[in-house]
């Protein structure tokens, strides 16, 4: 097998018995990106320094990885994929960043998103839509969908996304591979560009359960610099991946399994229930009765933060700026106007709108305030169901990748494609997305795990029982 279809821990492994270098997988991985990136158009850029930087610090992960768009990297390109921050390089590294480069990793290249991560599909970017490895025909998912297909199409050992209402987790089903949403607060947002920051979180992406653990070891942990970094222990996540799920106790939602759900789908995740059964895990049929107003509430406080944060965007300190042809009457206002109509694309203003309006006077209370109340509604469904639950299991997606076009001029549509992953962000709770099987058209089907806050062990152990029972993980594209 060629080094970069590799997993990082094997990699890891042979480097340490000299059997190979860090300068020959870097090597490999581009040559991967020069042969399928034409194809698969993952990466908007590559590092600077991509061909020849070296490993730093104790050198513990000298494997290469891809960082989504919006991921600050001192003196490299962060546009978030939108012409409003055309020319922008960050003076400083987001501190997952700085913990990646301690731990030796190489930063490869910068992958392609939604713009300001606002999308379920990656067709919402300034450089153009990446395309699925496993059907060219199809979206990767979104808005971690260059991620994702990165390490699906082997072009990236493992790569960061960053999760808002299911970007890291439903572009993991969709190209079949292993993505994690950690808990609100496990992973520093510093650094991260914002697009709600509620709900933002940094998370892995990696091609199986092992490498998510490793990788989540290395960038998690308390943060003085981000205000909602919570300030408690990083257990070892290694220690969580025994093949051993008796005594478990599993929630199976019943509210996740209703019209609208692929029937194949429906068939892969019983199927991976049934595996766990058979491991010894036990599994109740439980109601989270706020379910059906997630979609409705994320879309109502997601939109509000992402109009807050994009206000700063003005054509004035850095990014793009357009200089008005009549500047008689207000210039300073001409030039915002003008600059913010040619930097934002459409979904970006859709959503300023939205939230600008939920924000405005006279219907904050009807809209925002609401939606917040409702957010603690489904925050108190899921503290209950942990009361006597260690895990819930559910479907990624209610279906498996759809073509590129099929919904951009159906946004509703587009939007109720991360249905079963927006409950984890407006709750705060850590959810993960694992390989389970294939469609008919061989297009990967994603099983989603969730724990209570800061049981990112669980979602391992169950995970990686899972795994080592199955054969999903090991499965290639045809590219």
């Amino acid at each position: 097998m060629k080094l970069n279809e590799l997993t990082a821990h094997e990699l890891r492994d042979l480097i340490g018995e000299k059997k190979t270098s860090p300068q020959e997988v870097r090597d490999a991985v581009l040559a991967r990106i020069r042969q399928t990136d034409g194809q698969v158009k993952a990466y908007v850029r590559l590092s600077s320094n991509a061909a020849t930087q070296e490993p730093s610090g104790g050198c513990a992960m000298p494997v290469p990885i891809g960082i989504k768009d919006n991921i600050c990297v001192t003196g490299e390109p962060t546009t978030c994929c939108s012409r409003i921050l055309e020319g922008f390089k960050p003076p400083y590294d987001a501190t997952v960043i700085q913990k990646l480069k301690e731990s030796g990793a190489y930063l490869i290249g910068s992958t392609n998103m939604d713009e300001f991560a606002f999308g379920s599909s990656t067709e919402n970017s300034c450089y153009g839509p990446t395309r699925n490895p496993w059907n060219k025909d199809c979206v990767p998912g979104g808005s971690s969908g260059g991620s994702a297909a990165a390490v699906a199409s082997h072009e990236a050992i493992w790569a960061l996304g960053s999760d808002t209402g299911g970007s890291i987790r439903q572009p993991a089903s969709f190209c079949g591979v292993v993505g994690l949403k950690p808990t609100y607060g496990r992973v520093s947002r510093y650094g991260l560009i914002a697009f709600a920051s509620s709900l933002d979180q940094i998370g892995p992406i990696a091609k199986d359960v092992e490498d998510c653990a490793l990788l989540l070891g290395i960038i998690a942990g308390y943060d003085e610099r981000d205000s909602t970094s919570a300030d408690l222990p990083v257990p070892d996540y290694t220690k969580a991946l025994v093949n051993d799920v008796k005594g478990l106790k599993v929630g199976i939602p019943k509210e996740y399994f209703v019209e609208g759900i692929d029937p194949q789908v429906r068939e892969a995740i019983n199927a991976a229930i049934d595996v766990l059964k058979k491991r010894g895990a036990t599994f109740y049929e439980i109601s989270l009765p706020h379910t059906e107003y997630a979609t409705a509430t994320y879309y109502i406080v997601a939109t509000a933060e992402a109009s807050s944060n994009l206000a700063r965007y003005d054509g004035v300190q850095y990014g793009l700026r357009r200089q008005p042809v009549d500047t008689r009457k207000t210039p300073l206002i001409d030039m915002y106007e003008e600059t913010r109509d040619a930097g934002f694309g459409s979904e970006a203003k859709r959503r300023i709108m939205l939230g600008t309006y939920s924000l405005s006077s006279g219907y904050y209370d009807d809209y925002y305030l609401k939606g917040l109340k409702v957010r603690t509604l489904i925050k108190q469904d899921f503290d209950k169901a942990f009361q006597k639950l260690d895990a819930i299991i559910t479907p990624t997606a209610p279906t498996t990748a759809f073509k590129i076009g099929e919904k951009t001029d159906d946004p509703l549509s587009m939007y109720l494609s991360d249905i079963y992953t927006i409950s984890a962000n407006l709750s705060g709770i850590p959810a993960i997305s694992i390989p389970c099987g294939f469609s008919k058209e061989r297009m990967p089907i994603g099983l989603q795990i969730l724990a209570k806050p800061f049981d990112e062990a669980m979602l391992f152990r169950i995970a990686y029982a899972y795994e080592q029972n199955t054969p999903w993980h090991k499965e290639r594209t045809p590219l």
